[in-house]
């Protein structure tokens, strides 16, 4: 088992989960993060701490699509273990529907 970023994190980007993570497996893209699956250590933490509630156990049905995006752009996305300022209009994104066909971005983030 691994924990996954879906599809709420699209465009409210918290990272309060990155602080509490102890082996920094977080990638950061231009509007999401993912976390790496063969890094996570499945302890749990980080699940609480998403304001969005975007991060859930890759045991829940239906996540087998976030499970690869995570996989992939955990590959190339650059590496963010410190908090930062999420987007200034993070909660009017919170609970939208449809975010990955209209929003997501394969682009990179800074990262740390």
């Amino acid at each position: 088992m691994t924990y996954v970023v879906t599809e709420n994190c699209i465009k409210c980007k918290y990272t309060d989960c990155v602080e509490v993570c102890p082996v920094d497996c977080f990638y950061e893209g231009d509007n999401m993060l993912v976390i790496h699956p063969d890094e996570c250590i499945d302890c749990g933490v980080c699940e609480p701490e998403c304001p969005a509630d975007a991060i859930k156990p890759d045991t829940e049905p239906g996540l087998e699509k976030w499970l690869e995006v995570n996989t992939q752009y955990a590959k190339s996305w650059p590496n963010i273990t410190q908090k930062k300022e999420s987007p200034a209009d993070a909660k009017e994104f919170d609970g939208a529907e449809g975010k990955f066909e209209k929003y997501f971005s394969p682009n990179p983030g800074s990262g740390d």
